[in-house]
């Protein structure tokens, strides 16, 4: 009983925890800006940010469904060219050696110096160059957790596969990539978030205007019209989708993993 017992009581402190933290921190910023008389151009309280959201949540929502519109894109394309491009260096130490170090340079060099290049190439095509912004910033995580998974299985299993004539297809499908689903699954979790960031980073270099255009140009927007309120507010949003996005998928991870993997497993009393 004192089992069960103590996981449910883990659950809900899970979640209480950080909500007290919350709360603390929104009467500690309502008092300052209270005790300081701080004008709301400068600080606004927090009563003020959330009827802003209430307000004007109409138009900050129509904006953010165009960022994330991009960012699903961006994700599904890291995902999936990321893992392909990994299960290429898993089978060719060759061409990961050839091929890693540009991976390297796309990840370190900062968006924002690529983004103006990519706008003028696509010529104007904004949410194609949105979606090549985001992606070069999120397919790294892919590629690197990925290519360690596929490469980190269990010597003696290897040797056991080829003893057994294992083809290459078959060590990818029933050792390698079984091995590899955690790291992989960890990429993900990081390139879900830098998807975003990737999406909102592009949207303030371009800077365009308009009806279709994403939740950084209404935040550009309420900067230039010292609008503090509405641009916390979308800022609100913004940070409430990427922990929506992180725990999505770290759900995902836990569904795919929760019976067999030391790291879901619950811990032991």
């Amino acid at each position: 009983m004192s089992a069960p017992r103590s996981a449910h009581s883990g659950r809900w402190l899970r979640i209480l925890a950080p909500l007290i933290v919350g709360m603390i921190f929104l009467a500690c910023w309502d008092g300052v800006v209270r005790w300081f008389e701080i004008e709301p151009y400068v600080l606004p309280a927090p009563m003020l940010v959330a009827k802003t959201l209430w307000t004007d949540g109409g138009s900050l929502l129509g904006s953010l469904w165009i960022t994330l519109r991009v960012t699903g894109v961006a994700f599904a394309s890291a995902v999936l060219l990321g893992g392909l491009i990994a299960v290429l260096f898993s089978q060719s130490r060759l061409l990961e050696n050839s091929l890693f170090p540009y991976a390297v340079a796309l990840q370190v060099t900062p968006v924002v110096a690529i983004a103006p290049l990519i706008i003028i190439w696509t010529r104007g095509h904004y949410f194609l160059a949105l979606l090549i912004c985001a992606w070069i910033v999120a397919f790294f995580p892919v590629v690197a957790n990925t290519t360690l998974g596929l490469r980190s299985v269990d010597r003696n299993l290897a040797a056991l596969f080829r003893l057994y004539g294992a083809s290459r297809w078959q060590r990818l499908r029933y050792l390698q990539a079984p091995t590899a689903l955690p790291n992989f699954l960890a990429g993900m979790r990081i390139s879900g978030g830098l998807a975003l960031v990737g999406v909102v980073v592009s949207e303030f270099v371009a800077e365009t205007g308009g009806a279709e255009t994403g939740l950084a140009a209404r935040i550009l927007e309420s900067s230039y019209r010292l609008e503090i309120a509405k641009e916390i507010a979308a800022l609100v949003l913004l940070s409430l989708s990427g922990i929506t996005i992180f725990f999505i998928l770290s759900l995902v991870s836990r569904l795919l993993i929760a019976h067999w993997h030391e790291s879901a497993l619950p811990d032991e009393e």
